[in-house]
């Protein structure tokens, strides 16, 4: 048979007992909110730049704008019905994006100037934006 819990360390001593209640934190609140963010991108089908595709694309003069966005949700939503994982997608300004269908991520973005001598490995598919 187990006895009672008894709580060390605090201003009461050995022997005392404290009822244990449940304690809403914002830390559970915080991981709600992330979850429900989460859930709805996934729902919108909405693309989301790592760290390193935003620095590339800043640093490559490459404007990341909503028609832009909505145009690489779009090709995401076509290579996953295809079932490829890893994408090039490529803009009609010339820009590359290599795209991780599963999580809806670009992973790096290259100008025109940059795709001249590259060669594009572990992809599985392209689509023209």
């Amino acid at each position: 048979m187990v006895g009672p819990i008894y709580r060390v360390g605090g201003s009461g001593g050995l022997g005392q007992t404290e009822p244990r209640t449940r304690q809403t934190t914002q830390s559970s609140d915080s991981f709600d909110s992330v979850l429900q963010q989460q859930m709805a991108c996934t729902q919108t089908r909405q693309v989301a730049f790592s760290k390193h595709a935003l620095s590339r694309a800043e640093e490559r003069g490459i404007e990341v704008t909503p028609t832009l966005l909505e145009r690489l949700g779009d090709s995401v939503e076509r290579a996953q019905a295809k079932g490829a994982t890893n994408i090039l997608a490529l803009d009609q300004t010339l820009a590359a994006f290599i795209v991780n269908v599963p999580n809806n991520r670009v992973i790096t973005a290259m100008s025109q100037s940059e795709m001249k001598e590259n060669i594009f490995t572990n992809i599985d598919g392209a689509v023209f934006l």
